[in-house]
């Protein structure tokens, strides 16, 4: 988990529905605040200042944020993203209680060498991020799984291989698969290649006759 406490400085908005569109061309990103049995407030900040605390925060770390000289303790839940300019468009926090576990996604790194990589074998990442479960100040920022696990064709790390906190609940399934190694396409072409130059004459012979008996029933 990480100490460090991550604030921002959020403005009561009037603007709504299609009036956001100017706020966004004036350099704001439009946010709501919820809270369980209170109603929403339309919120705004800066984009280089909502951009920087969710970069930092993500959807993991709980950020202290002000309205208007209110304070509070709260996650980020949702984000809507410019699918063509990668940009904040919209930003929902939920507001939380420091003595009550929440649920967040918490970012999946392996660690160490992966002795895979190191004989030229493919690692496909399956899964960024996991759900977890905890109070806010034990939430981690990342959490972790073993390198050393992922070393032949097929090998696999999943959810259950974490290396998980003390005081955290993992909610994703744990035989969910987070990495697997394969064989690059192109060493399965050489090695397809290099099968069939050590084939015999005789060897080539029948495989050709038994393609065209198939192409004979078809």
């Amino acid at each position: 988990m990480s100490s460090d406490t991550i604030t921002l400085k959020l403005t009561e908005r009037k603007a709504l529905g299609k009036a956001v569109k100017k706020l966004r061309r004036d350099g704001h990103v439009p946010a709501n605040v919820y809270e369980r049995g209170k109603p929403s407030i339309a919120v705004m900040a800066t984009y280089i200042d909502m951009t920087k605390v969710y970069n930092k925060a993500g959807k993991h770390h709980p950020v202290e944020i002000t309205v208007d000289g209110t304070k509070h303790l709260a996650m980020i839940k949702d984000v809507d993203i410019d699918p063509v300019k990668n940009t904040l468009r919209h930003v929902a926090f939920h507001a939380v209680n420091r003595n009550e576990t929440v649920e967040a996604e918490v970012p999946v790194k392996l660690s160490g060498d992966i002795p895979a990589q190191k004989v030229g074998l493919m690692l496909l990442h399956t899964l960024d991020t996991v759900e977890v479960e905890a109070l806010p100040a034990n939430l981690p920022d990342e959490l972790f799984i073993d390198g050393a696990k992922l070393v032949e064709d097929g090998d696999k790390v999943t959810a259950a291989d974490i290396i998980m906190p003390a005081n955290v609940t993992l909610l994703t399934d744990p035989e969910t698969t987070i990495a697997v190694v394969e064989t690059p396409r192109d060493q399965i072409a050489e090695a397809d290649a290099a099968l069939e130059d050590q084939k015999t004459p005789e060897e080539v012979t029948v495989a050709n006759g038994a393609t065209d008996d198939i192409q004979a029933e078809k």
